[in-house]
């Protein structure tokens, strides 16, 4: 499929299981692998492993964006603040949802799937019921920040996480 075209058609989104495991981690390897390719080697270089993903499915929702058979996009959902975050740089809320491992598979990458899903995202963190999205990508051109900026998520704060620049993004729902 060629690139920065609108992706026609409908996805499904799918909250993934066991089963899954090998198509998320195919999927987000080669998201990771693509990064590399253009950028070089980097915290975004890691091969995602099937057994990470079946433990992501233990803690989190982990939602697939599927078109006909195909695993296409990915992303999780979770009440469990990662790692990398500070919490003391995001607005005070009730509930905040944690959006992590964001993938499109690279043939289908600017064709508008990452907005598709987070669309879905958004949707599902009402439901939970949420009401912020906490995220961080990487600063630099390998990071997504300009990607959440035009998606409405609002820039909170920038770190330097174990050599890695990261930034906050957050929405309020």
């Amino acid at each position: 499929m060629p690139k920065s075209r609108r992706l026609t058609g409908r996805l499904a989104f799918t909250l993934a299981g066991p089963s899954d495991a090998p198509a998320l981690a195919a999927l987000r390897g080669a998201a990771a692998q693509e990064l590399t390719r253009q950028y070089g080697e980097g915290h975004w270089s890691s091969e995602p492993s099937e057994r990470g993903v079946v433990a992501d499915l233990r803690h989190a929702e982990v939602w697939i964006a599927r078109r006909g058979a195909a695993a296409i996009g990915t992303f999780r959902l979770a009440t469990k603040k990662p790692w990398a975050i500070d919490r003391s740089y995001f607005t005070e809320c009730k509930r905040a949802i944690y959006l992590t491992n964001m993938a499109v598979r690279p043939d289908y990458q600017l064709c508008g799937i990452g907005r598709l899903c987070l669309e879905h995202a958004i949707r599902r963190v009402r439901e939970w019921p949420g009401d912020a999205i906490r995220l961080d990508a990487y600063d630099g051109d390998a990071g997504a920040g300009g990607f959440y900026s035009n998606c409405g998520f609002r820039e909170v704060g920038r770190v330097n996480y174990r050599g890695t620049p990261l930034v906050y993004y957050e929405l309020l729902l």
